[in-house]
């Protein structure tokens, strides 16, 4: 079997509307970036990492801390509105036109600063030794359901299930099991996301991670409770 070559992404944009300048705000002394970038250059089966950014500042961090920066992400890219699978297919398209085709795309998220090298492994082990799947994602178990107690409201605050299933699930263990999409990796092939245009168009399938390991920042709130469970970990 044909060794799989790999390809790690971080993308960083420099606009953050829930937390300003997220990618380069300090937890526990290092730029929230730092994380991700470590992480990667840890992981057995990767090797260097590129970070798509159209912000100067984050690409002299990341320089800072090992990662590559060989080329700055449009501005078009780089806008509130603007989707993330198109800079990911930007940086596929630049990558293989200057270093080569690459089977699998790594990308690692600078919102999980908790994530292991183990879970990034599985997730890569996961996709070489399924050829049917397209892509992995990371999930962790669901606080609340939506067959239980998420509800929607219409315009009188009247309030009904998220997913009625027509019978009473009187406790919440007795819901189908659900799952929150996590932050902490995505490995696709990279056919796949040059194709399609959106994770489920393929097949797709989920490892999960502890909750400890599972936080996605998002908001100030959720970065205090990183600062938290970062002061915890020391």
């Amino acid at each position: 079997m044909n060794k799989i070559s790999c390809k790690t992404f971080i993308f960083a944009r420099g606009g953050s509307k829930g937390v300003p300048r997220k990618n380069l705000k300090l937890l526990a002394g290092k730029p929230l970036i730092a994380y991700s970038i470590e992480i990667a250059l840890n992981c057995p089966s990767l090797g260097s990492v590129i970070v798509s950014t159209d912000d100067d500042e984050i690409a002299e961090i990341s320089r800072r801390y090992g990662a590559n920066v060989p080329f700055m992400r449009p501005d078009e890219l780089a806008t509130d509105t603007a989707s993330e699978w198109k800079a990911w297919q930007h940086a596929i398209n630049w990558t293989e036109l200057n270093e080569g085709e690459f089977d699998f795309f790594i990308s690692l998220p600078v919102t999980s600063p908790f994530r292991s090298v183990l879970d990034v492994e599985a997730c890569i082990s996961a996709l070489a030794k399924s050829p049917e799947t397209d892509i992995i994602i990371t999930v962790k178990k669901a606080d609340r359901s939506p067959y239980f107690n998420m509800v929607r409201l219409d315009d009188l605050s009247n309030a009904s299930l998220v997913i009625p299933i027509g019978e009473k699930i009187l406790r919440r263990q007795d819901a189908p099991t659900v799952y929150d999409m996590t932050t902490v990796a995505y490995v696709a092939r990279t056919s796949f996301i040059k194709k399609y245009s959106g994770v489920f168009d393929g097949n797709v399938k989920a490892i999960e991670i502890p909750v400890e390991r599972a936080l996605d920042i998002d908001t100030p709130y959720d970065f205090k409770l990183a600062e938290f469970l970062a002061s915890e970990i020391k």
